[in-house]
């Protein structure tokens, strides 16, 4: 599977926030990072900055089953193709 640089931005910086957000130093982009000692008040902290930084707005049930860096980027690509596309 081929990864566009828009799916590798999203991705490392997703990674990023996940880092800095659950003060999590060492995690890889299909852990679980709940899992990695994210918590649940740390994930509200996150979808409200993800939909800050890339201007979407996350349904509550995607972000929910997105718990990993690489599925939480690929949800913020999508949607962003998606509202390119409105």
């Amino acid at each position: 599977m081929q990864v566009d640089s828009s799916q590798e931005q999203a991705l490392a910086r997703v990674m990023a926030l996940v880092r800095e957000t659950g003060h999590i130093g060492d995690i890889t982009p299909d852990e679980d990072f709940y899992d990695a000692g994210f918590t649940s008040l740390r994930s509200l902290e996150l979808l409200l900055q993800l939909e800050a930084e890339w201007d979407v707005s996350i349904p509550d049930e995607e972000f929910i089953a997105s718990r990993s860096v690489r599925s939480l980027g690929e949800l913020i690509t999508r949607l962003k193709e998606g509202a390119s596309c409105a």
